[in-house]
């Protein structure tokens, strides 16, 4: 049975913080609704109300784009062992970037990580459990080493071009927020 909270409980901080993989969802009235998986230990809890992830760089951008124009946002964890439970945040996202004035503060919640992009931090107006029943059991073996390895041969110069090209429009061609914006024209 579905159940809603107001607030991250200490049970579901301890549910979200064993889960080795989110998914997070956004959209805006006019685009597609982008699903994207996500892992590499890129997820904090701030506070009851708030959580964050370090986004990396990716083929795209769409997160950034929907939360520019519209801001919705709803992360997803799900379990994958003999506790079957599924956690939906839904709220409000915005984002940070390196050159923002928090961005230190907020960085430092994180481990670097090769290809940091942007922090997405939510304000969480409500959670969401439900029981996982159909969701089947899988074994975590490892991350994969595959997006670090491309962030890492691209090095800093080769990620900004990558950017530049890649992420600043969304496949619906909503503009995307981007760390180089204010540094390229």
């Amino acid at each position: 049975m579905a159940k809603f909270y107001s607030a991250i409980t200490p049970e579901l901080r301890s549910f979200m913080e064993a889960q080795h993989l989110f998914f997070t969802a956004s959209a805006t009235d006019r685009s597609r609704i982008n699903l994207s998986p996500k892992g590499m230990d890129t997820f904090r809890m701030l506070d009851e109300h708030t959580v964050a992830y370090l986004d990396l760089t990716g083929s795209g951008n769409e997160t950034a784009a929907h939360l520019k124009h519209d801001g919705r946002l709803t992360i997803m964890f799900c379990s994958f062992d003999a506790s079957p439970r599924i956690l939906r945040l839904y709220g409000q996202g915005r984002l940070v970037f390196p050159r923002d004035a928090e961005w230190a503060a907020m960085h430092s919640q994180f481990p670097t990580q090769a290809g940091e992009r942007q922090i997405v931090v939510m304000a969480v107006e409500s959670l969401q459990t439900s029981c996982g029943f159909g969701v089947p059991l899988y074994e975590y073996v490892a991350e994969r080493p595959a997006l670090r390895d491309f962030a890492e041969k691209k090095g800093h110069e080769g990620l900004v071009a990558y950017r530049w090209k890649n992420n600043r429009v969304s496949i619906d061609g909503l503009a995307s927020a981007t760390v180089e914006e204010a540094s390229i024209s």
